[in-house]
């Protein structure tokens, strides 16, 4: 099987996105080989799904002096929310109240603060997220009276809906930057200057609807390693 261009796909892509767009290379079921790869060719942000997964490989880069910057983009459980604060600098995936709370005493325990993202669900593909204007309100209500001190929001993230239909997709993409200018000048306070829209398949369309950060996996690494029997 040819080996995939890593180095020369995140030059491609680069090279297509606006200066005020970040590249979120999604490592997810690649090897910390292919992360390193990455890394050696300039692409400092990575976004992993799966915490275990993600710990082990990063720590892995880490001891070996190699310090990429790393965001959670998966759906995330109570029960993994204190092992994603310790290998992550921000968590793109905060879909319930519930998880701030979490988060805000993992951080205590290990003295550190973290940023994140709300996940807003936009249509019924997508399995979490805020759903509703006044939940997302009530979330921003708590962080903006600092009832989470060590949780800083930096903005939203969304998946579009699993659609060839564009217009579906760009209505999505839409939809939360109405939101996010909605809520910013709810709370100016608040900086709510990121928005995680788009992936391998339709990050050019959240380009052009305001995503600040698209997150691309297989047009970098090409196609997961799902392993035998996955």
């Amino acid at each position: 099987m040819e080996k995939t261009d890593i180095a020369g796909n995140i030059s491609r892509i680069k090279a297509g996105l606006p200066p005020s767009v970040r590249l979120v290379a999604v490592s997810k079921f690649h090897p910390a080989e292919s992360v390193e790869e990455a890394f050696r060719a300039g692409q400092v942000l990575f976004g992993e799904n799966r915490v275990q997964e993600a710990a082990a490989k990063f720590d892995e880069l880490r001891s070996r002096g190699i310090e990429p910057e790393l965001h959670i983009i998966g759906s995330l459980q109570r029960n993994k929310v204190k092992e994603a604060v310790r290998i992550a600098s921000c968590i793109q995936s905060v879909d319930r109240m519930e998880l701030l709370s979490e988060i805000e005493k993992r951080c205590v325990q290990l003295g550190k603060a973290v940023d994140v993202l709300l996940e807003i669900k936009t249509g019924e593909e997508t399995k979490s997220g805020f759903t509703s204007g006044n939940d997302v309100r009530a979330a921003l209500s708590a962080l903006s009276a600092g009832e989470f001190p060590h949780v800083t929001v930096r903005g939203f993230m969304t998946m579009a809906p699993n659609t060839d239909d564009e217009k579906a997709v760009r209505d999505a993409f839409a939809s939360v930057r109405r939101l996010r200018d909605s809520m910013a000048a709810e709370f100016p306070g608040l900086d709510l200057g990121e928005l995680s829209m788009g992936m391998s398949g339709d990050y050019r369309i959240a380009v052009e609807e305001g995503s600040t950060m698209v997150r691309i996996g297989t047009a970098i690494f090409g196609e997961r390693d799902y392993g035998e029997g996955a």
